[in-house]
């Protein structure tokens, strides 16, 4: 009893209802393909979501639609997605307002912050000595105004470098999420992002059971530069037999400070699979200078995870999950928790939108 009793102190009691299931036609918006949603974002005060491609620049300008998403709602029906329509499409600009070129930039983590602004994960691409980078770009231009300053275990290493370092391919800044206690544009908040998987310094010959991510937390506050306050160790739950891709797609911090939902997905000979967790940092160590994960994690607190949903239990069939967001509330008040997938612009899969009650 005692034990339990615990657990429930340091994981606040989440009921997660599965409402709906929705895909996005395949379509074109103003001479763009719609696909590769990566991530997404709800703008409250508009009542829109921002719905981040990962296309490098390669089909269109990188970019991030504008949504809207109607859903019924009433106290005596299950609340069903209507319908979705795109309303707009934002290009992607880097600080001197022109589009990124192909191959120069791989965005994948996208989050509405308290000035209106959004912040922009780009995983790199090492294999062409192209860094990963975190930007706030303008939601309206879509113009980079601000890098932040990453660690330079992050980045690609240089000739200098005795051991290698920086993010694997393809598996860099996917999760990225804002929290704030305030609704003042000009107050401090929190911005934590996390890789997909191991930096390569952490890779080990014989991986082990459950994969180390580091997850960083920055504050970022209208005056001076994005501070980093500390790095934490994630792990990953074991990779399930057949998989070939296992890895951290997204986070979304909850209103109480130091817990966030994680989502995590596989890929494998039986199709796609999901799980979503509950994070909270629970006396989690600072890894910041922490040089390599090689040997182990056994001397370092990760952070603590508790299994929310297994989506293969749901019964329906999964593709490639990658995004998360909460949305509007219901007529009862809850809150409504969305999930996008990435069809990788295949045309065997499908941009597929998840709709649960969170309360």
């Amino acid at each position: 009893m005692p034990q339990i009793q615990a657990e429930e102190r340091l994981f606040p009691p989440i009921s997660l209802e599965f409402l709906d299931k929705y895909e996005i036609p395949t379509q074109t918006f103003q001479e763009t393909p719609i696909g590769g949603l990566s991530a997404i974002t709800y703008h409250k005060q508009k009542d829109r979501f921002y719905a981040l491609s990962d296309d490098r620049s390669q089909l269109s300008p990188a970019r991030f639609y504008t949504l809207k998403i109607d859903i019924s709602s009433n106290n005596e029906q299950i609340a069903k997605i209507q319908g979705v329509t795109v309303e707009n499409v934002t290009t992607l600009q880097n600080e001197i307002g022109q589009n990124y070129s192909s191959q120069t930039i791989d965005p994948e983590g996208i989050s509405l912050s308290p000035r209106g602004t959004v912040f922009i994960s780009s995983e790199g691409i090492p294999k062409d000595e192209i860094n990963p980078f975190i930007g706030e770009f303008n939601s309206t231009t879509g113009q980079l105004q601000e890098q932040i300053p990453l660690p330079k275990r992050y980045l690609i290493a240089t000739d200098t470098d005795s051991e290698p370092r920086g993010v694997e391919e393809n598996l860099g800044f996917e999760p990225l999420t804002i929290s704030s206690t305030s609704t003042l544009k000009d107050d401090p908040f929190r911005l934590f992002t996390a890789t997909e998987s191991s930096l390569k310094q952490d890779t080990s010959t014989t991986p082990p059971l459950n994969i180390p991510v580091r997850l960083l937390h920055y504050v970022i506050s209208p005056v001076g530069s994005p501070v980093i306050v500390a790095e934490h160790l994630y792990l990953l739950d074991e990779t399930p037999k057949g998989a070939v891709s296992n890895g951290l797609t997204e986070l979304l911090a909850l209103p109480k400070e130091g817990s966030w939902l994680s989502l995590e997905r596989t890929f494998g000979v039986f199709g796609f699979g999901a799980k979503l967790f509950q994070v909270v940092n629970s006396g989690a160590s600072d890894t910041s200078t922490t040089l390599s994960f090689q040997e182990g994690t056994n001397n370092t607190n990760p952070l603590r995870k508790k299994l929310l949903l297994d989506l293969e239990t749901l019964d329906i069939e999964l593709d490639n999950l990658e995004g998360m967001t909460l949305g509007p509330r219901l007529a009862d008040g809850s809150k409504t928790l969305f999930l996008i997938s990435d069809d990788n612009f295949n045309a065997e899969q499908t941009t597929q939108l998840l709709l649960f009650k969170l309360s």
